[in-house]
């Protein structure tokens, strides 16, 4: 069965386009107009995976966003923006977005995005298309089924994090590189294996993806006083440590 794509675009030739690409792609491609329309569809019939335009009409992309999550929803999210400022991206992770990609786009990389986020919520074993990851090993026995860290807890089967006593709120990629983090907690792990791990593409040296959600979660995890706890290793990738 094809993946369903609901796209919510307003400009009507970047919407043809891409559902024209999308469908050769494999796709099925439900296209809208506007942020009402998207919010209609993806309550008539979830979607496998929705890319929405930022700036829309009337409820844009953000608020659309921001509604499916509050209900509850955590079909993947694709966003589509002419903005380039960290804070503007900032925004779209915190409206809760899995994802990014920069007007003008290449339309392969919306595809290999759009696969990357897919993988993510498939179940184990399902398709054939994913590489195998690079290994990188946990350093340590799991304590039954709590991750633990540098002050840090996490629950993977119920996708929950805390600090100390404070619980962490964390989008869906925001815990998966936490918990990528914490299961090789003092490992410097590089950026091509994270990307692969996290993303399962690696968008190259020119990319921000990464540290984007990097500084987007040290927001989350510090606290006056306390610790960093992800540290940049320069020219190498993060690792998570309690110095």
């Amino acid at each position: 069965m094809p993946h369903t794509v609901l796209l919510a675009e307003d400009d009507r030739a970047i919407r043809n386009a891409l559902e024209r690409a999308l469908t050769l792609e494999g796709y099925r491609v439900v296209a809208v107009a506007d942020g009402v329309e998207a919010l209609a569809q993806a309550h008539r019939n979830r979607p496998d995976v929705l890319v929405l335009d930022v700036m829309m009409p009337g409820i844009d992309g953000l608020q659309v966003c921001r509604v499916l999550r509050a209900e509850g929803d955590r079909t993947p999210i694709l966003m589509l923006t002419a903005l380039v400022e960290t804070a503007d991206r900032i925004a779209g992770l915190d409206a809760g977005a899995d994802d990014y990609v920069v007007k003008p786009f290449d339309v392969e990389e919306v595809f290999a995005r759009l696969r990357a986020l897919l993988r993510r919520t498939s179940p184990v074993g399902a398709g054939s298309a994913a590489a195998p990851a690079a290994p990188v090993e946990a350093p340590r026995p799991l304590p039954e089924r709590f991750l633990e860290a540098a002050g840090l807890r996490m629950d993977p089967q119920a996708r929950r994090a805390w600090r100390g006593t404070r619980e962490l709120e964390l989008t869906r990629t925001e815990f998966e590189l936490l918990e990528l983090l914490v299961r090789n907690a003092g490992i410097v792990l590089d950026h091509s294996t994270i990307y692969d791990r996290i993303w399962g593409y690696d968008f190259g040296p020119g990319s921000k993806n990464l540290a984007v959600y990097v500084g987007y979660l040290r927001r989350k995890l510090d606290e006056p006083g306390a610790p960093q706890l992800i540290h940049t290793v320069r020219g190498v990738g993060y690792v998570l440590r309690e110095d």
